[in-house]
């Protein structure tokens, strides 16, 4: 019998009980919650940003806005929320508290000071003399902050990116993370950046600037406070595969360990992130929709997938995908795909397939009495009708 794989996870010199984080955000918001957190089977968790005392904090109401599918499921998700309004005292107590109570789970700080660097060093000073296991520099944040001269607009600066990193690498004795931007050109300049000004790790990625909809009946666009409202920062399962691309993007450029965040939901989409290079991840939104208790079905999946694949632990997966990514020019053009009918006694006659490849790819395939016939010399073998079929009547063949 193959022994049960364990989820103890390196993380740079930092070792985690089990690969799953709460990242900052909503989740995080107070001790008590992170103690919960931690009763249910988390591994580690960000804490909400913490501020310096005078930094002005009011949030908006309402501030969440959600993309949804017709059973109520989540697809997109965006929040115009801003940093934590507890003050530093709180926060150092907690950490304290939490630390005790809790010492082998990993407790993050995540800071933000203001424009004058002193304030981030006096930040993370209190934070690691309370105990803390790391510090995340939040350098990321999409709306609200960056007017001020902070958030993304560090974020998408590789100067300030590095002065900043380094400012606060002078004073810590914990290790240290900067928590990237999406809203860039090229992030594998902003993770050389940090690298060059000393981070001990990288967080990636942060929400991505949207704009999620327009009441079109009030066309007013959403979340509507008092009639108005502002871009916020996107989450949810629709940003993974720009997580993922950014992700593997950072392990292909700098040599630290990496915490991918974006759209995890899921132990499989864990799994993907640390195929493509991340040491752990960090999940807020699946949580703020379902509850802390999500971790259970998280470990357990993670465990038996690891366990099947004959792995003994996260740390053995991490990166094995990155070897699978190419230029778009390198990639082979010889190889060709067409659609194979796997069973016309499971085929719908619903027309979808013959539909896409008429308006959107080769006019290949036409409907007879007896199903779905191809025409192999009109198909290009782009794959189209295959990913539109819902019964699975379409199957992947080669050439």
């Amino acid at each position: 019998m193959t022994k049960p794989a364990i989820l103890q996870t390196n993380l740079g010199t930092l070792t985690l009980p089990n690969p799953f984080i709460l990242a900052s955000g909503p989740p995080t918001a107070s001790g008590e919650m992170i103690r919960r957190a931690f009763e249910k089977g988390w591994g580690g968790a960000v804490i909400k940003t913490i501020r310096p005392d005078g930094m002005d904090i009011r949030d908006l109401s309402p501030r969440f806005a959600a993309w949804k599918g017709v059973r109520g499921e989540l697809y997109g998700f965006e929040n115009v929320e801003l940093l934590s309004k507890r003050t530093i005292s709180y926060w150092v107590e907690e950490i304290r508290a939490i630390k005790q109570d809790f010492p082998d789970n990993m407790l993050i700080a995540s800071i933000m000071g203001d424009t004058d660097p002193k304030t981030w060093q006096t930040l993370a000073i209190a934070v690691q003399d309370a105990g803390c296991d790391a510090i995340e520099l939040n350098v990321s944040c999409p709306h609200g902050i960056p007017k001020a001269g902070l958030g993304a607009s560090i974020g998408q600066n590789p100067t300030l990116i590095r002065d900043f990193t380094r400012t606060v690498s002078a004073v810590a004795r914990v290790p240290v993370y900067v928590k990237l931007t999406p809203n860039i050109t090229d992030i594998s300049v902003i993770a050389q950046a940090a690298a060059e000004g000393g981070a001990d790790g990288i967080s990636a990625i942060n929400s991505v600037q949207c704009m999620l909809g327009v009441d079109i009946d009030t066309f007013t666009p959403v979340p509507s406070v008092d009639g108005y409202a502002t871009p916020g920062g996107y989450s949810g399962p629709a940003i993974r595969p720009i997580g993922l691309k950014m992700v593997s993007e950072i392990a292909r450029t700098v040599q630290l360990p990496i915490m991918g965040i974006g759209g995890v939901s899921r132990w499989q989409d864990a799994v993907e992130y640390m195929l493509l290079g991340a040491a752990a991840v960090q999940v807020c939104t699946a949580v703020m929709w379902n509850g802390y208790g999500i971790i259970r079905g998280m470990r357990e999946g993670l465990t038996r997938y690891l366990t099947e694949k004959e792995y003994c632990s996260p740390d053995a997966i991490r990166g094995m995908a990155l070897n699978r990514i190419r230029t778009h020019q390198a990639m082979n053009r010889s190889v060709r795909i067409y659609p194979a009918v796997g069973g016309q006694e499971i085929c719908s006659r619903c027309g979808r397939c013959i539909t896409a490849c008429r308006d959107g790819g080769y006019q290949a395939l036409n409907m007879t009495g007896g199903g779905v016939i191809l025409n192999r010399e009109r198909c290009d073998g782009c794959g189209l009708c295959i990913l539109v079929c819902g019964t699975g009547t379409l199957i992947e063949a080669l050439r």
